[in-house]
């Protein structure tokens, strides 16, 4: 069990990080703290109580500073600090921070809440069911993992909208301004989008390697292990016969390519199952691609319905042509979704990806545009949302 009291994590500085710091008594508790921090890879600051900062020759003539002396101590300087509940007295008077978890067993004791209040915790989390959340929490601190990459699924509003154009439009765009891009291909009978980017032969694992994944995916060692193609990194699938990818696994790999930070762009299937609704689960944003005629609108209706129960913040995009009293503003209307924009028809599309230039690569083109100004609104969405956390 994990509860949420208050706050976000502190921000990580780029570049790789301490460990987290445990403080406890409880030998028990500190053995399982232990195992799951080497299973995320990070190595710990362990004490029994408040760690303060120790004399050094400059300091010499006087005593270890206080957690209050103005120097920051272990306490305020861990990127991530596991209290167990054992503890929670002893460490009642330091200095409020974020990134405080509050760890105990007793899933009855009602006064765990108090006690996290009073030492100003983020989360209460109880083992052994709040295992896998930890050991997520604390890779991340092992990874060096500042913002989370921001993640957008791209879906169609019926068969042949061009959902995957946009995707890789998208993706190629970002990785054009410098981020760290992933695309990631969730429709296996959608023929691959290392396809549509020219890489079907390249180098690097595809999703049947992931289907037994299970709890934690590296974020680094993922990013290295699929091919790059076009300054981005892609998660597509082979030509052998479909796999299936349990849900589980699903989640480990998109949470581990959040973790890396920039931006993710998922190709989504319009059939919701299991897999696809952790992938939903896991976006910042969503785009629905609406060719601008009444059946077209009808349709996308039914995958709006089904996707806006796990994604919030849904958008359509529209592509035309228009048929006869339709524009974007009310296809937008129709559907009752915020309006992306208009998705521009670019001449030449075809030819491209004939000679394996995939979409988005004519940098002055309408696509590249269209993607280029998307980009900016969301991430500058991103850092408000992330300022006023």
């Amino acid at each position: 069990m994990t509860g949420i009291i208050t706050h976000d994590p502190p921000p990580v500085a780029g570049g790789r990080q301490s460990g987290p710091l445990i403080v406890t008594e409880d030998t028990e508790l500190l053995d399982d703290l232990l195992r799951l921090c080497a299973a995320a890879g990070a190595t710990p600051e362990v004490h029994h109580s408040l760690p303060v900062t120790p004399v050094t020759p400059s300091t010499s003539a006087t005593p270890s500073a206080s957690p209050r002396s103005g120097r920051r101590t272990g306490w305020e300087a861990a990127p991530l600090v596991l209290v167990g509940d054992d503890a929670a007295r002893r460490v009642r008077g330091a200095v409020r921070r974020r990134g405080v978890v509050l760890v105990g067993r007793d899933q009855d004791d009602s006064g765990v809440w108090q006690r996290a209040v009073e030492i100003g915790a983020d989360h209460v989390l109880m083992l052994p069911d709040g295992e896998q959340w930890l050991v997520d929490r604390i890779a991340d601190v092992a990874e060096g993992v500042g913002r989370p990459a921001l993640t957008v699924g791209v879906i169609g509003g019926r068969g042949g909208a061009g959902a995957s154009t946009l995707a890789c439009a998208l993706a190629v765009t970002s990785a054009r301004e410098g981020l760290r891009s992933l695309l990631v291909d969730a429709d296996p009978l959608g023929g691959g989008l290392d396809v549509l980017l020219g890489g079907e032969t390249a180098d690097g694992l595809r999703w049947p390697a992931f289907a037994a994944s299970r709890g934690r995916v590296g974020g680094g060692a993922l990013e290295e292990s699929l091919p790059q193609l076009h300054s981005l990194r892609v998660l597509s699938w082979d030509r052998g016969d479909c796999v299936a990818v349990p849900p589980q696994a699903v989640r480990a790999v998109l949470a581990a390519a959040r973790r890396r930070g920039g931006t993710v762009v998922v190709d989504l299937p319009r059939r919701i199952d299991d897999g696809v609704a952790e992938v939903l689960a896991q976006l910042d944003v969503g785009i629905l691609v609406v060719p601008a005629e009444l059946r077209a609108v009808a349709a996308a209706g039914r995958v709006a319905a089904a996707v806006g129960m796990v994604l919030r913040d849904l958008r359509v995009a529209v592509r035309g042509p228009y048929a006869s009293g339709l524009d974007d503003r009310e296809v937008a209307r129709l559907l009752g979704l915020p309006l992306a924009g208009e998705v521009p028809v670019e001449s030449g599309l075809l030819r491209a990806a004939e000679s394996k230039r995939p979409p988005g690569t004519s940098a002055r083109g309408p696509l590249a545009r269209f993607c280029l100004g998307f980009w900016e609104r969301a991430l500058a969405e991103s850092a408000e949302r992330g300022e006023g956390g």
